[in-house]
C-alpha cells in the first residue's frame, strides 16, 4: 500500500494519472517559482539603526575585554616568571648551604688549601714541574696580595727624612768576601 499524504481542511487530494504539465493553469501556477524582483546595482544590504547599535555595543565589549585580557596576560607572564626566579633562588640556596656544610668539614678544608694554597702536610713531599723556559708548568696557585699600607707622606716631610739622614755617620759594612779566594782554600 501507499502512504498517502496527509490532508487537511482546504486541501484538495492529488490529481492522480496526470502529467504536471496536463494539470492545467492552476496546477502550472502552482509548481512555478516566483521570479525575485531585480536589484539595483550597486546597493548592497542595508543597516538599521538597531542594528548598527548592537554592532557598536559589541564593538566596545571586544575593545573593553581585549584590554583587561591583555593585562591578565601581562600578569600571569610576570607570575610565571617570579615562581621561576623563586626556584631559581632556592636552587642557589642550597648550594650555598652545601657549600657552607661543606666549609664546616676539616678534610675539605684542607684539601682546598692543597688546591689552592699548594699546601703539603708535614711527611708528605710537594712536587712542581718546571719547564725548560723555568716556568711552573700546570696549575699554580695564586695568593692574593696582601694591602698595601698606604701612607701618604707629603712632599716635605720626604725632603725633611732625606736631611735628616744626610747627617747620619755612614754605616760600616761587613767586609765583602772575594769568592775565588773562598774556593781556594777548600
Amino acid at each position: 500500500m501507499a502512504s498517502r499524504p496527509p490532508r487537511g481542511p482546504g486541501r484538495r487530494p492529488p490529481e492522480r494519472g496526470r502529467r504536471p504539465a496536463e494539470r492545467g493553469a492552476r496546477g502550472a501556477a502552482r509548481n512555478r517559482t516566483p521570479k525575485k524582483a531585480a536589484v539595483s546595482a550597486g546597493t548592497g544590504p542595508q543597516l538599521t539603526t538597531r542594528a548598527i547599535v548592537l554592532l557598536s555595543v559589541v564593538l566596545l565589549l571586544i575593545a573593553s575585554y581585549t584590554s583587561t585580557l591583555h593585562a591578565w596576560w601581562e600578569q600571569r607572564a610576570d607570575i610565571q616568571a617570579t615562581k621561576a626566579e623563586i626556584v631559581m633562588r632556592k636552587q642557589e640556596i642550597a648550594g650555598l648551604n652545601d657549600q657552607k656544610d661543606r666549609w664546616n668539614d676539616p678534610a675539605y678544608v684542607k684539601q682546598q688549601a692543597k688546591e689552592r694554597f699548594g699546601w703539603v702536610l708535614p711527611g708528605e713531599v710537594g712536587y712542581r714541574v718546571i719547564g725548560a723556559d723555568g716556568t711552573v708548568k700546570g696549575d699554580v696557585p695564586t695568593l692574593d696580595a696582601p694591602p698595601t699600607a698606604t701612607s701618604k707622606t707629603e712632599w716635605y716631610d720626604k725632603v725633611w727624612g732625606s736631611v735628616k739622614e744626610a747627617g747620619k755617620t755612614p754605616k760600616t759594612t761587613a767586609p765583602t768576601t772575594d769568592p775565588d779566594k773562598v774556593l781556594k782554600k777548600k
